[in-house]
């Protein structure tokens, strides 16, 4: 087993120590209040909140060891429970709100919760019968409520009666996070205090540009490795602050409001913000259009002419007026003073990428997994390669693995090393040997090449890569996130393992295309709609378009399955991460599959 050097801080405890002393008076979180206005507590507030929380917590009897789980989106009481539990040596246990019941249940029997606290009362209702058959859960604590069962009162308790933090050892397990596997039972992530502390070292050294003066916009759960380490421990850290998003809806409201500096988030964000700009443009036509397709090609000549060394004035006064005109528009809408963004959990469409770049808002693409707390390689301000994920982190070491791929492949599974590697999953050993290795990494279960340079390249899962009937492979993600650019379509799959040929579900976006229905007099009624040979012709054309610039033409679908509902957490079709549940959706659709390859 391999050993590493450590920077310190080690473990969670002291990160959050050095910054109480070093930033007491710095805003740390903002949540918004009745009146819709973001109200901010310090780092010496929030200091307060964690020790009373601890005091209380001790008072319950939890230990070095003991599990505290929570139930419930970002919030301030989330980051003060979490660091609470660390400070006695517990594990912390998140489970998101928008989880099915029996989730619910499996974790904290799994891990042995003793303590946990739900957010609102209709999750108490839920689950406060658990105790019955969870010998380990005595207690549950309500945090929106009053009384000897809320957070509040265990707060309180802590007040009067003080408990000292303890400093973890950096092996010591911080917390464990469920990954909301595609099949089977969840399986519970063992990460450790120099897990979660070095990755967070790390990601910090690839942006020497942000410091205490930084904000950002929380909209990943926390729930997640990406948005704790990436966010809430990496904030916390710099000594600087984080607005939380009220929701999914309201986030480039929300935006407005807090102006971030800089952004942790998913692609499909800014697919979502990429696809609405260009609708908009689109819907108002005449000079702004003619402006703004005028800035886009200035803006993609500047960046071709910067890489020869070379600009143009002409190119130059092009992209100027556009950049008043349009992209200063779209600049503000984010708050105005984004610096940078973070993209990670699937990879980025370059041309997306590039568009973000051209108008001022960087977006680096970064890569990484629950398992490995959650970074293994980033790209960067000062080293970033359009295309690619980045360069290994700190102290973390990247090994191509071809001897399980087919054979003159120039790619093969990424293999990793380092300090951020889990310490495998809880209660699963068998599951646990899978992926490691014998001298201590991990393998991923992506496909991957590396450059010259060091420059990581995604290309494929292995576990969901298939095989058509005339032997050619087929990595379905990547052509899945590009089918999602199409303006009338939310989610896709695409199918065709030991098939003929691939064939695609798509689950339109229902909204956008209540829209085109009204604006082109058509029934507003999605089964009528999909019906519909002009509806189909029109999402059909314009994804082959899309697809026929990337894809070989065995790749491409060859015939598509329109559903009438989306993939949704909720149906059982999405993981939390809003991966697809691939067999699942196949499974649910087995029928409609066989049918499109029945027809003649």
């Amino acid at each position: 087993m391999r050993t590493y050097r450590l920077d310190k801080p080690d473990n969670l405890v002291a990160l959050l120590e050095e910054s109480l002393a070093k930033y007491p008076n710095n805003l740390l979180f903002g949540a918004k209040n009745r009146q819709g206005l973001y109200e901010w507590i310090t780092y010496r507030e929030f200091g307060k909140r964690v020790d009373d929380l601890r005091g209380g917590l001790a008072q319950l009897g939890v230990t070095k060891g003991d599990a505290v789980g929570i139930i419930a989106n970002n919030r301030v009481e989330w980051a003060v429970a979490s660091f609470a539990t660390y400070g006695l040596g517990g594990r912390f246990v998140p489970m998101y709100e928008a989880e099915l019941l029996h989730v619910w249940r499996y974790i904290i029997k799994d891990s042995g919760v003793r303590i946990l606290f739900v957010s609102k009362p209709e999750i108490f209702e839920k689950i406060k019968d658990f105790p019955k058959d969870i010998p380990t859960l005595q207690r549950i604590f309500l945090i929106e409520g009053t009384g000897d069962d809320s957070m509040a009162a265990v707060e309180n308790s802590g007040t009067s009666n003080p408990a000292p933090a303890l400093r973890p050892a950096p092996e010591d397990i911080a917390g464990l996070i469920y990954t909301s596997g595609t099949t089977g039972d969840p399986k519970g992530v063992l990460l450790s205090h120099a897990n979660l502390t070095s990755n967070t070292l790390a990601g910090i050294k690839k942006y020497p540009e942000l410091n205490e003066k930084g904000r950002t916009l929380a909209i990943l759960p926390w729930a997640h490795s990406y948005g704790q380490t990436a966010e809430l421990h990496a904030i916390i850290r710099l000594g600087a602050s984080m607005g939380l998003a009220e929701s999914a809806a309201t986030v480039a409201a929300d935006m407005a409001l807090v102006k971030p500096t800089w952004l942790v988030a998913v692609p499909r964000v800014f697919n979502r913000i990429y696809d609405g700009l260009q609708k908009r443009m689109e819907e108002t036509g005449g000079l702004a259009k003619a402006i703004f397709d005028m800035g886009v090609a200035a803006a993609r000549k500047k960046r071709e002419l910067a890489a020869k060394g070379k600009n143009c004035p002409l190119v130059n006064l092009k992209f100027k007026i556009a950049d008043k005109v349009v992209f200063a528009k779209v600049r503000e809408r984010m708050g105005g003073r984004l610096m940078g963004c973070m993209s990670g959990s699937a990879a980025m469409n370059p041309d997306i990428a590039r568009f973000f770049f051209d108008i001022g808002i960087p977006v680096y693409d970064c890569y990484g997994m629950t398992e490995t707390s959650p970074a293994i390689s980033m790209n960067a301000s000062y080293a970033c390669r359009l295309g690619s994920v980045g360069q290994a982190i700190d102290k973390v070491k990247i090994v191509i693995d071809s001897s399980v791929v087919e054979e003159g492949a120039t790619d093969g599974e990424i293999v990793v090393y380092g300090p951020n590697v889990m310490k495998g999953y809880h209660n699963k050993p068998d599951q646990t040997r899978e992926v490691m290795t014998d001298d201590g990494g991990i393998r991923t279960g992506d496909r991957g090449r590396l450059d010259q340079d060091g420059y990581l390249y995604i290309t494929g899962r292995i576990k969901e890569q298939f095989k058509l009937e005339n032997g050619k492979f087929v990595f379905p993600a990547a052509m899945e996130e590009d089918i999602c650019l199409h303006p009338y379509v939310q989610n896709a799959l695409v199918y065709g393992e030991n098939r003929p040929f691939t064939i695609c579900l798509v689950a339109p976006d229902f909204v956008a295309l209540e829209a085109y229905a009204e604006k082109n007099r058509l029934p507003k009624d999605m089964e009528t709609l999909m019906e519909r040979e002009d509806i189909r012709s029109l999402i059909v054309n314009g994804i082959t378009e899309l697809l026929k610039k990337k894809y070989g033409g065995y790749e491409i679908p060859k015939r598509f399955v329109f559903l009438t509902e989306n993939f949704t957490l909720e149906n059982g079709l999405l993981t939390q991460t809003m991966k697809l549940k691939r067999r699942v959706v196949v499974d649910r659709y087995k029928d409609r599959i066989e049918a499109q390859y029945a027809k003649k």
